[in-house]
């Protein structure tokens, strides 16, 4: 198959250029419609309890969005104010399709009790499609920003979900403004020359192209969420730049020994190619294990960050190879060194994690265990307003109405749907479990009790709230919804499934990885070491998020839990980036092994010469994580920290330390496999054409 592939590029390499030209068209003009499409509801999940009874609601009693207004900043006494937010209300409730608008002047509730600040909620009438329902929010919210006070903010609802759309793509520009031009200052000084720098951005802007013409095609199917558009794209880079780093920098190997392109193009396909190959089937099998979650959320994650993958993949397979035969005539070779000069470092360092090999692992092991322990407290939350940068609307609105009034105004209550035949014990005994209820009958006999707990919306106090009521109702036809409840339902959706999805991962990157070494001990030793630098940074990024360590530093706050889509996220997507650079070192110790016959002299050789490329991929990729840091929203960053850590961990403390350290207690043992896997292996594993001993170079014509 690799062979096949690097013919088609180096036989008519201007029609794979075309070809890639046109996606990159349809990329950057058919997939930037992907961000008129994102959604912010990340909690649904199909089937659940919350979701059912939210369903039946929007049968049963439809109710339009709503949105809030907060004026403060000044008395808002003030008879000129007073008078301005009455015509502004009374504007309001003209505009075609609002449903209600009280007055904040005269509704409990909505005037804060220091007189500094008033609420405004608007509701839109019920089964509005969704072009009206926007030109409603939007003629609403612009009349409320009318109003002249010094501090007039508007948010909530649908106006929260455009504002989180309009933070992604801000975040996503500036992270690409930030990270390219670094990313090319780093590959200059890795290759010294701007025409090797420039393959790897070329084959990272067609990433970036296939990360939005693949969340454009899966918005035609299910929704896509915010967060989809900036971890897409920041995978699709990385990922693109470390894949087009390892091509290239064999390619500039295998030009010392030949003076013939697309010779050298055919040798680096089939050596770094199929390593390529294995690494880009790894990320995306990690990734499979979020379509084990019925969450739509995960699973559309889980397809578009695949599929992106495959697309780097591609592209470092087929486009790099195409460029290299009409361009790799000018890149000059790897400068050719002495003999034992060439990764003197590596080798050094492996020769030393050799030698000291139990020291090394009762050092490191336990180091990457103290840091993994924060994980061990982790709480997850739906989270609010305080995710956002404090310069964005709704963070702004947020904040004051949190510095005006009590804890809980203006958080969604816990709706608690009571269908006809219930108890009325069982309804009297979920009235007296918050002071803060209110009740509404529904056409068909069904009544509504909202429930207000205090605190944040998805806190303790109303999560306990939930578990509390479904507690109460026993096996009466009661079913709760809401925030919370969502919440509830969504930590329960991880804890059943995660065995599952872990289980389909590990048997997945197992088979994978005895496909590549013909092994079944290597497969079982990365995937713990790998599980080791993964729990590190996750409790690194709890440490800092959850409990609000050195937070300041990322422009954040302790939020008292993560944001519930960057756990699976970060688990999914560092598990198979550990593996990229597990199969660049493991793929040259290989080598080394098969021309030598020396297991132990195979690991510093192997170490040797992938340590360099190791080292610049993952310092590369961490750029390009950190850059997606630079914004303000708090999910992103989660990730961002979480991936940028989980990168350089394994890079240097796992790969540098922990693999030729065990790679030299297993010795031979490493290699191994049961004679009847050994025949699987050697009858169906993917194995590299055969590469010729390094030959001199031949001056053309000679």
């Amino acid at each position: 198959m690799l062979s096949a592939l690097a013919r088609a590029a180096t036989r008519r390499p201007l029609t794979v250029m075309l070809l890639w030209g046109l996606f990159l068209l349809l990329g950057f003009g058919l997939g930037t419609g992907v961000f008129a499409r994102l959604s912010d509801n990340v909690p649904e999940v199909p089937g659940t309890e919350s979701e059912s009874a939210a369903q039946y609601l929007d049968r049963e009693d439809p109710v339009g969005e709503s949105i809030s207004g907060v004026v403060a900043g000044t008395a808002v006494s003030d008879p000129a104010l007073r008078a301005d937010v009455e015509r502004a209300v009374a504007d309001v409730r003209k505009v075609a399709g609002v449903a209600a608008v009280p007055d904040p002047y005269t509704t409990r509730g909505l005037t804060a009790e220091d007189g500094q600040a008033l609420i405004i909620p608007v509701t839109l009438e019920g089964g509005l499609d969704d072009d009206d329902a926007e030109r409603t929010l939007d003629a609403a919210a612009e009349r409320i920003r009318e109003i002249d006070a010094p501090d007039v903010h508007v948010s909530g609802g649908p106006l929260l979900g455009q504002q989180l759309t309009e933070q992604a793509q801000k975040d996503v520009k500036f992270a690409e403004l930030v990270s390219l031009p670094v990313v090319l200052a780093l590959l200059l000084v890795v290759f010294g020359g701007l025409r090797s720098a420039l393959l790897p951005l070329v084959i990272a802007v067609s990433g970036i192209a296939g990360a939005f013409l693949a969340l454009f095609l899966f918005s035609e199917v299910t929704d896509i969420s915010v967060y989809a558009i900036q971890v897409t794209t920041m995978l699709g880079l990385g990922l693109a730049v470390d894949y087009a780093l390892l091509m290239l920098m064999r390619f500039r190997e295998e030009r010392r020994h030949t003076e013939d392109v697309v010779e050298a193009v055919h040798r680096t396909v089939a050596a770094a190619g199929r390593t390529v190959l294995f690494s880009g089937l790894t990320v995306a099998v990690s990734l499979t294990g979020l379509l084990v979650f019925p969450s739509v959320f995960l699973r559309s994650m889980g397809l578009a960050v695949a599929a992106v993958v495959v697309i780097d993949m591609l592209a470092a397979l087929t486009l790099l190879p195409a460029l290299l035969t009409r361009f790799g005539g000018r890149i000059p070779p790897a400068k050719d060194r002495p003999e034992g000069e060439e990764g003197r470092f590596f080798a050094r360092l492996a020769r030393f994690a050799a030698r000291r090999r139990i020291a090394v692992l009762a050092v490191a092991v336990p180091v990457l265990l103290v840091l993994a322990v924060p994980m061990a407290g982790m709480k997850i939350a739906i989270g609010d307003a305080r995710q956002l940068p404090t310069t964005s609307e709704a963070r702004q609105l947020h904040d004051t109405v949190g510095d005006h009034f009590p804890p809980g105004a203006g958080v969604t209550p816990v709706t608690v749907v009571v269908r006809p035949g219930t108890d009325a014990a069982t309804v009297d005994g979920i009235r007296s479990l918050s002071p803060a209820s209110s009740a509404r009958e529904l056409p068909g006999g069904a009544t509504v009790l909202e429930i207000r707990p205090p605190g944040e919306a998805d806190g303790k106090e109303a999560t306990d709230l939930v578990e509390r009521v479904r507690e109460v109702r026993g096996d009466e036809p009661v079913e709760v919804t809401g925030p919370a409840a969502r919440l509830v339902d969504f930590r329960e959706m991880l804890g059943e499934r995660a065995p599952w999805a872990a289980l389909t991962v590990l048997a997945g990157i197992f088979v994978l990885l005895f496909a590549f070494t013909g092994s079944v001990l290597l497969p079982l030793r990365t995937i713990v070491t790998t599980l080791l630098s993964l729990a590190a940074a996750l409790g690194a990024v709890v440490w800092v998020f959850q409990d609000g360590h050195l937070a300041g530093l990322l422009g954040t706050e302790g939020l008292g839990a993560l944001s519930l889509t960057a756990p699976p996220l970060i688990i999914a997507i560092a598990f198979g980036l550990a593996m990229d650079y597990e199969l660049f070192i493991l793929a040259r110790m290989g080598e080394a092994r098969r021309h030598s016959g020396d297991d132990a002299q195979a690991v510093v050789d192997g170490l040797r010469r992938s340590g360099r490329v190791v080292t610049c991929a993952a310092l590369l990729l961490a750029v390009v994580f950190a850059a997606f840091m630079t914004g303000g929203f708090s999910p992103i960053l989660q990730i961002g920290l979480g991936l940028t850590l989980a990168v350089l961990i394994d890079a240097t403390v796992v790969q540098m330390l922990l693999v030729p350290a065990t790679m030299s207690l297993l010795g031979r043992r490493a290699w191994w496999a049961p004679a009847p896997l050994r025949r699987v292996h050697d009858r169906f594993g993917l194995r590299e054409e055969p590469v010729e001993e390094p030959r001199p170079r031949v001056p053309t014509g000679v």
